[in-house]
């Protein structure tokens, strides 16, 4: 949300999106994740505006997890109960968890004691 509304870190997010276009890393991202941002785009520009801004997503250098395995769906119930996040934010530091990256994040409120109690790298923008 905060790429293509240019909002505080969206620097930092170009900056992730440059590094993946010339392979020096590698950006995933859930589908319900997906799902999150585009709902939300449509409640606040409509679902026209919010159509192109999924089109472009499309065009980024994102590998899309569509599948909630096995190791998904237990990290998900685990850091759900555990830390009482929304189930998206679950879903997605799930799947950071299943591939052993970083997860992106300026959610502070929601993450600053997960990453203090458990071994998952964060990655700030804000």
């Amino acid at each position: 949300m905060a790429l293509f509304k240019r909002e505080k870190g969206a620097d930092k997010i170009d900056t992730l999106i440059i590094e993946a276009e010339s392979g020096q890393c590698d950006i995933y991202m859930n589908i319900i994740n997906l799902i999150e941002v585009y709902y939300l785009f449509i409640r606040s520009i409509g679902k026209n505006k919010a159509n192109v801004i999924l089109e472009k997503i499309y065009t980024l250098p994102i590998n899309f997890v569509d599948t909630i395995d096995n190791i998904i769906f237990s990290e998900t119930s685990r850091l759900k109960v555990q830390y009482a996040i929304p189930l998206g934010d679950s879903i997605g530091l799930a799947t950071a968890i299943k591939i052993g990256g970083t997860f992106v994040t300026a959610d502070h409120s929601d993450f600053e004691q997960i990453e203090k109690a458990e071994k998952i790298p964060f990655f700030w923008f804000r």
